[in-house]
């Protein structure tokens, strides 16, 4: 696209025209949010760097994982506690015959849902942009993956 203006010998802009639409479509997410230069992180980062890196954040995430994972525990079994205490003093009165039809309800569906094993594109897609992921970040995937065991450890 060209503009400016010709009278009098004046100057003339000239400006290229970018097809944003086109542009995206032909560039994954993570090179939008990294910029197009930036790859898999082991051809950007050495052995040691990446370890390191997937260490830390598997740790971090796994200790935060055990803390949530004690507390959520602790509130569903605190939670069942206090039910069937209320249950056994007479507060609530459970209607066992309701409670094992819906069990069964439940389990009939879970086969039926079961039985079509099959994933939507949408999940196929995603699975496999996160296998190709951790196809090529072995390491990284590997140090995030025993620093997430050291941190449910700690």
């Amino acid at each position: 696209m060209t503009c400016g203006s010709t009278e009098g010998g004046a100057k003339e802009d000239s400006f290229n025209v970018l097809d944003l639409a086109e542009y995206t479509k032909n560039r994954p997410w993570w090179r939008k949010v990294f910029a197009p230069s930036s790859g898999s992180s082991a051809e950007k980062y050495n052995v040691a760097t990446q370890l390191v890196i997937g260490g830390v954040t598997g740790w971090c995430t796994g200790f935060i994982f055990q803390k949530v994972g004690k507390l959520a525990a602790t509130a569903v079994g605190g939670g069942f506690f206090l039910l069937q205490i209320a249950n056994h003093t007479g507060y609530i009165k459970v209607d066992w015959k309701l409670v094992e039809r819906d069990v069964n309800k439940a389990k009939q569906q879970l086969k039926f849902h079961s039985s079509g094993n099959k994933m939507s594109p949408e999940v196929k897609s995603r699975v496999d942009e996160v296998i190709l992921f951790l196809k090529k970040n072995v390491i990284l995937t590997g140090g995030f993956a025993g620093g997430f065991l050291l941190g449910m450890a700690s």
